[in-house]
């Protein structure tokens, strides 16, 4: 079988058109000019070497970096208040609120607590996000599942959860957003600790899932505990208010929160921008008429002194406490896992010289303020606020509490497009609410689903301080993972020292490791929340990858041989139906089972057929040029492609886009092997092979046929206990309520067909 992706006359490949080969005595000559020698190396070797059927011609692009002026980057980076730090940015709403302590802090006290939180947005906020974990992105893409990714393309590590040929891993790395790892000179002993360690492999993947559905819950507390503390300020002022009117009042803004998403990054950051940046800058001055009226050597705390004196004044009830001084770095994980819908530049601009100067003077006049009015603790933010300027803030805090949700929630978005491309996630529809930016999506069933369980939050925990101990644990969570891959990405990747490294991993381990084992005590009080729903979340991931596993393994135990295959059509003989019919499968070599089924049932097939793989890459995006790999499978009008994508491709086969462009690539692929210098009995068949093209072109005139089988896996009391709990209970149950084949494939329905189809896992 012959694979061909795009390649011109001039050896360059062209993204206007979707895969195409000419002269290849040409094309290999211009091999040597590309900008990765290596990867031409190969292509040129592969094509000296091969037989014809199975020649590869693939020249990288050479893909220039995408790059912005500078005041596209710093209108990205005023669209990044609104997006990414509004949870991060209102944390001063319910920081205080949230520390829990037997008596009444003193002023020791809260200057131990200021320079804790000094400390830790220093250290996670500036340090490990800003300097180090955002240069850990994939081709501009942030979150868990992007440095999985990444760690993939550099290693040997199984991010594909199904057996490759070594030639179709061979044509992965010519991809031009792949990462050859293969090309670094030299391996650290971890990766090939990793790559040889099949367990560990398995533990990589159960964080990297563990992490996603952490941050999934964080989309989901997010929202309740920002608008519960906004909305509760009021009774500040108006203290006949109950908690009742509060909780409704916080429903109603979620609701209409949860509506406006439809709308887009871009229209919901034009929206929220101003609302955000009006917050960071009139919260700071508050803060500073706090210090200049109660305590202006407050900056004294930015001392760690002040922590020890802090820890040796308080012992255990210091270490309780930090329970609610974590809740100070909530958003932090946003930055990096909203990478994707901005530019890592104005990521670290916005950061550094607004949110985190802003919240730290606002932290510095809260404190100012309840050293001198200590019992005001609970309500430290809305009791500092002067009086003529209240309602104004109040507003200004209802409506940045809002905004803070955003962040969590648009990152909820990317993870889960992310999931659901490389086969962790059951298919939802994914909707690109930019066409100048692909990392911005929207996803309607992500959202009211994330809405229904937010909403189940404010009603059952009803205080945003019990929210607070649930939030806490999914915060520390996340940050603790994103440490362990970082320190993974370093080693592996990088090759950093392993000073280095050590002293990274050792210092944020060490400060999210104490943070933790505080909030891990609260998983009565409320902490238990986040880990169900990443249980829940897990269970969804995992068993839809396992019962996908076992439909693949199940299909290449059974594909049929090219006999089988050669004896139904000789049964049908030239009773062919015109047009060209596309079966849908998992496996990427051979014919698959379904196709023996389809003919008994139907007694008939296609005058074209093209088996059909759908195949996701872990990396951001697959060129159009690159996209498609066919070739022969060895009878007349009998064909295979591979289309590739990656995690922030949009599959569509609507209206004639996906017939087009392979059946356009299957004819110039049969074109090109007219001029084969090296291999006359080809030219003699030039004849056959122009019928061969205009049998294909008169195909897809007549039209076409997706065909797609629906499996049910067989399952008895011989089957295996994990198999009968997931293949037969959970996996079945997803595929019953997600999307159809239909909808994640974008085929049109009038020409969709079905074949339901027994896998027996005996």
């Amino acid at each position: 079988m012959a694979l061909s992706p795009e390649v011109t006359e001039t050896g360059s490949v062209e993204s206007s058109s979707p895969s195409s080969i000419t002269i290849a005595s040409r094309a290999h000559k211009d091999f040597d000019r590309v900008s990765h020698p290596k990867k031409s190396q190969y292509a040129t070797e592969y094509f000296l070497h091969s037989p014809v059927g199975e020649r590869f011609f693939q020249a990288p692009i050479d893909v220039p970096r995408k790059t912005h002026t500078k005041w596209q980057t710093l209108a990205f980076a005023f669209r990044t208040l609104g997006i990414v730090y509004g949870d991060l940015g209102t944390s001063p709403l319910y920081v205080y609120p949230s520390i829990i302590s037997a008596e009444t802090p003193n002023e020791d006290d809260y200057l131990g607590i200021l320079s804790c939180i000094f400390w830790t947005l220093t250290l996670i906020g500036v340090i490990k996000y800003t300097l180090i974990v955002l240069w850990a992105d994939d081709h501009g893409e942030g979150g868990t599942f992007a440095m999985y990714s990444l760690i993939c393309q550099h290693t040997d590590v199984g991010g594909q959860t199904r057996k490759i040929s070594k030639f179709s891993a061979n044509a992965d790395s010519q991809l031009s957003h792949f990462h050859n790892g293969l090309e670094d000179k030299e391996h650290s002993k971890v990766r090939e600790w990793l790559e040889r360690n099949k367990c560990a492999q398995e533990v990589l993947l159960f964080v990297v899932m563990l992490g996603t559905c952490m941050l999934i819950g964080d989309g989901i507390l997010t929202p309740a505990i920002s608008v519960l503390s906004a909305i509760g300020g009021i009774r500040a002022e108006v203290p006949s208010i109950s908690q009742n009117v509060v909780v409704w009042v916080s429903a109603v803004v979620l609701v209409v929160l949860f509506c406006c998403q439809s709308y887009g990054t871009n229209k919901v950051a034009f929206l929220f921008s101003p609302i955000m940046a009006t917050w960071l800058l009139t919260t700071p001055m508050v803060g500073m008429y706090n210090i200049i009226i109660h305590y202006p050597t407050v900056f004294k705390a930015f001392s760690p002194a002040f922590i020890y004196r802090f820890f040796q004044k308080n012992g255990k009830q210091g270490w309780h406490m930090l329970g609610g001084i974590v809740l100070c770095i909530t958003g932090c994980e946003a930055m990096f896992a909203d990478l994707g819908h901005f530019n890592r530049l104005s990521i670290q601009l916005a950061f550094s010289f607004l949110v985190y100067p802003s919240v730290l003077l606002t932290y510095a006049g809260q404190t100012a303020y309840l050293i001198n009015h200590p019992e005001n603790y609970l309500e430290g933010f809305f009791k500092m606020v002067p009086e003529p300027v209240f309602w104004p803030m109040f507003v200004v805090a209802t409506l940045a509490a809002i905004v803070a949700s955003q962040g969590l929630i648009t990152a909820t978005f990317s993870v889960i497009k992310q999931s659901v491309a490389l086969d962790y996630f059951p298919p939802v529809k994914i909707v690109h609410t930019s066409e100048y930016s692909e990392g911005q999506v929207y996803s309607p069933e992500v959202n009211y689903g994330l809405m229904v369980l937010c909403l189940a939050v404010v009603f059952g925990f009803r205080s945003a301080t019990t929210i607070g101990n649930a939030f806490g644990v999914a915060v520390v969570c996340v940050m603790i993972i994103t440490t362990c891959l970082m320190a993974i990405v370093m080693l592996v990747i990088w090759n950093t020292n392993w000073l280095f490294v050590s002293v990274f991993f050792t210092v944020f381990i060490f400060v999210e490791g104490c943070y933790f084992s505080v909030v891990i005590t609260k998983i009565p009080q409320g902490g238990w929340l986040p880990f169900i729903i990443s249980i829940l979340f897990t269970l969804i991931m995992t068993s839809w990858n396992y019962g996908r596993r076992k439909k693949f393994e199940y299909e290449m135990k059974n594909k049929l041989s090219k006999k089988t295959l050669g004896e139904l059509l000789s049964r049908i003989g030239d009773h062919r139906v015109p047009g060209v019919c596309f079966f849908y499968t998992d496996i990427f070599h051979g014919i698959p089972p379904i196709v023996k089924h389809y003919v008994q049932n139907v007694r008939t097939l296609h005058q074209v057929i093209i088996f059909t793989t759908v195949r996701h890459i872990p990396i951001k995006t697959v060129l159009a040029a690159e996209r498609f790999l066919v070739g022969r499978i060895g009878f007349t009008g009998v064909y295979h492609c591979v289309a590739r994508y990656g995690y922030m491709d949009l599959l569509s086969s609507e209206t004639t886009y996906f017939l087009d462009q392979v059946t356009q690539c299957l004819t110039k692929h049969i074109g090109s092997a007219l001029d084969f210098s090296d291999n006359p009995d080809e030219v003699g068949q030039e004849d056959e092979r122009a019928r061969e093209i205009q049998m294909i072109v008169n195909a897809k005139a007549a039209g076409a046929v997706y065909v797609l089988g629906r499996s049910e896996f067989k399952v008895d009391n011989n089957t295996s206990y994990l198999d009968r709990i997931v293949a037969g209970i959970f996996y079945p149950f997803l595929n019953s309520i997600c999307r159809s084949p239909v909808s994640s494939l974008h085929i049109p329905p009038a020409n969709f067909l079905e074949l339901g189809m027994y896998y027996d896992l005996l």
